[in-house]
């Protein structure tokens, strides 16, 4: 019987809507400041999500457009994506220090909880790390930073989700094999990263990735849930349970 000893999580849409709250703003400010007249609506940036990593999004927009003229001062496509991401990056840290992207429900009282109970906690992400950082600073404080052993993100990897790479990379340096962690994801992409390094994973759905297939997950549930605000469950058995807590978690893994 498998015994859970880590938690590894996603970020963007997972443990919070950074998603619809801070990248595609922010992606829009950078085009804004960049003299471009694209604007990516809540459904074509929905369609981009299917591409994971924002450097590679803006490459498959620009892709997309056999109009595109690279912008005068730019040896080649890569450096002009990578000012432009430079430019959303700043965006969203900016949106993250003034407290706009909030914490899904759940998240916090899950974090404190593996602390309290010595599960050890881990990130997996295709975000950068000055991302992760704002992030965890503005909703949780600096400390948080040192609650995880590993943050995993950016281009710390050589492939992004839906490669397995960065679950890989995660759980190496955790040194537990794949049955003693238990992954958090919010899409496809990311469920099909974990699954293939053996990791039992938790989907929290969101208004972006409720109709992608999560049918390789452990559980599907709308949120991770509060005791006065319980999750709904899409997919799986949760018995009584009415939010996702430690004692859930183990039974997940052990299952």
């Amino acid at each position: 019987m498998a015994e859970l000893k880590a938690l590894i999580f996603d970020v963007d849409g997972t443990l919070a809507e950074t998603e619809r709250d801070g990248h595609r703003p922010a992606f829009n400010q950078a085009f804004v400041d960049a003299g471009l007249d694209w604007h990516w609506s809540t459904e074509r940036y929905g369609e981009l999500l299917e591409v994971s990593g924002g450097k590679e999004r803006i490459r498959a927009f620009i892709e997309s457009k056999p109009d595109f003229v690279l912008p005068e001062g730019f040896a080649d496509l890569t450096e002009f994506v990578r000012s432009l991401h430079a430019t959303k990056t700043k965006y969203y840290t900016q949106y993250a220090i003034e407290g706009r992207i909030p914490l899904r429900p759940g998240v916090e009282r899950l974090l404190s909880e593996a602390r309290e109970k010595g599960v050890r906690l881990a990130i997996a992400t295709t975000t950068t790390p000055a991302n992760v950082q704002a992030l965890l600073a503005s909703t949780l404080g600096t400390e948080s930073l040192d609650w995880f052993e590993v943050i995993a993100a950016g281009d710390m990897v050589p492939h992004k989700k839906p490669a397995p790479d960065v679950f890989e990379y995660a759980i190496s340096h955790l040194n537990l094999p794949a049955e003693n962690c238990l992954a958090f994801e919010d899409t496809n992409n990311g469920l099909l990263s974990a699954t293939q390094t053996g990791l039992k994973t938790i989907v929290t759905v969101n208004d972006y990735t409720h109709t992608q297939d999560f049918s390789k997950a452990a559980l599907v549930i709308s949120d991770l849930g509060e005791p006065d605000e319980p999750f709904k469950v899409v997919f799986g058995e949760v018995g009584d349970a009415q939010y996702l807590d430690i004692a859930l978690a183990r039974k997940i893994c052990e299952a």
